[in-house]
């Protein structure tokens, strides 16, 4: 079952802040034990990484050959491999169309500038694999980054029996350059300084457990990273005139993925309330994460009963959740208003599970409040840009006195000493200040 909480301007605040404590939480034995592992690869590289995934994983590392993401795609079922080429198709669409291009045009002083867009040279993403498989988390990282023109795509993922043909083949469909078995802290430890037989790379994207989220974070700056993962959420906002049922198996899609997930309906109807309520049990009683699900929405779900839409959107709005589900009458009226999500689903037949799998955006999304700042995954996250610039004597000269200003100004005498010998003869004035 679910709670239902009657909004008053508190009570569903402290709802709020449960949840942001929830996304605060740091655990410092975690960070005490990732801190550890990143240091000593670094230090001792390759053997480093080799202990740690006997320690962990009870296995070596080692690289997947190109061969075997073949065998594993003539292996896998005819109607899987239909399904993931029809998602990576989707997705290669998507991201091609929000492709940023290369552009230069000439400024009002009558110079050329620009901007130059390039992929990046080498790209790690990681794919989880220590409790379940995730074909799909293969193809929203890697695709992406194919379109966005990155040189060479390695993918990580623990070598366990979840690396199976369907995560095989998908890295194959997805053009994935190398497969490394390897997971946790270890495997980010790897990308990061570099560790024999696993390179170093310029960006590493794609959730994972605790330990890699707290590596994520910690190697951040010395290569770029999405973003740190949380666990997952979902927010609905629906009206009365929306399906029960759909509204239950929708927060239930969500709840499954593990007991700290968040799931939240945001209503203006007590009736449909209490339906979606009813609904939750009954559905419960026959799926097979129940006991996942239950303490989900009992620690951190819940149905919030609005005066109206408006308080919804703007309750909403504070929490910034990952997935936010849109089902009441006219849907799209409210999409003008909503600031902060990772991704909106609009209506009874857009369903997150669509978003999951097969639509086309990312599933990888800012979760704990960070859609307040963070974007999805997509083909930007792959991309780095340099500015261009061009003038001749012609353009810079009507200039060349403000640039000597502004320098001079700041005190930087080398600056406009650098404008100046371009344009007068002789020997220059000399000031120190």
């Amino acid at each position: 079952m679910i709670t239902i909480i009657e909004a008053d301007g508190r009570r569903e605040r402290e709802q709020l802040e449960a949840m942001r404590a929830r996304a605060a939480q740091k655990n410092e034995a975690i960070e005490l034990a990732v801190s550890s592992i990143m240091e000593n690869v670094k230090e001792e590289g390759l053997p480093a990484v080799e202990r740690y995934t006997r320690k962990f994983d009870h296995r070596m590392p080692y690289e997947v050959p190109n061969e075997r993401l073949e065998q594993a795609y003539q292996s896998c079922p005819p109607e899987l491999i239909s399904a993931l080429e029809h998602a990576a198709d989707n997705i290669r669409d998507y991201n091609q169309r929000l492709l940023t291009k290369t552009v230069e045009w000439t400024s009002p002083d009558g110079g050329t500038v620009g901007r130059i867009v390039r992929g990046l040279t080498r790209v790690g993403i990681y794919v989880p694999g220590g409790t379940a498989a995730y074909p799909s988390s293969v193809l929203m990282n890697a695709i992406p980054a194919k379109v966005a023109g990155v040189e060479e795509i390695i993918m990580v993922t623990p070598p366990t029996d979840n690396l199976n043909d369907g995560v095989l083949a998908a890295a194959k469909i997805a053009g994935v350059d190398r497969v490394i078995a390897v997971g946790g802290a270890q495997a980010v430890a790897a990308l990061t300084y570099g560790a024999g037989f696993i390179p170093k790379v310029d960006k590493l994207v794609g959730p994972g457990n605790a330990f890699v989220a707290a590596a994520k974070r910690m190697a951040y700056g010395t290569l770029d990273i999405d973003m740190v993962a949380g666990p997952s959420e979902v927010l609905i906002i629906a009206d009365g005139s929306a399906d029960g049922k759909y509204v239950a198996a929708d927060l239930l899609s969500q709840a499954e993925h593990d007991k700290l997930a968040s799931a939240v309906l945001l209503t203006d109807s007590m009736e449909l309330a209490r339906s979606v309520d009813r609904e939750i049990i009954r559905q419960t009683g026959y799926l097979e994460r129940s006991e996942i699900m239950e303490a989900s929405l009992r620690d951190f779900g819940c149905a919030i009963v609005c005066p109206n839409l408006d308080w919804c959107v703007e309750l909403a709005n504070e929490i910034a959740p990952e997935h936010l589900e849109i089902m009441t009458c006219q849907p799209r009226e409210l999409l003008p208003r909503v600031k902060n999500a990772g991704a909106v689903f609009l209506g009874a037949y857009s369903p997150e599970p669509l978003g999951d799998y097969l639509a086309g955006p990312d599933h990888v999304l800012p979760t704990s409040g960070t859609a307040r700042f963070f974007s999805p995954l997509s083909v930007d996250s792959f991309l780095k840009t340099m500015s261009v610039i061009q003038f001749d004597r012609s353009s810079l000269a009507p200039i060349s006195s403000e640039i000597m200003t502004l320098a001079q100004t700041e005190k930087l005498t080398a600056h406009a000493n650098s404008i100046r010998v371009r344009f007068e003869e002789g020997e220059p004035e000399i000031r120190r200040g």
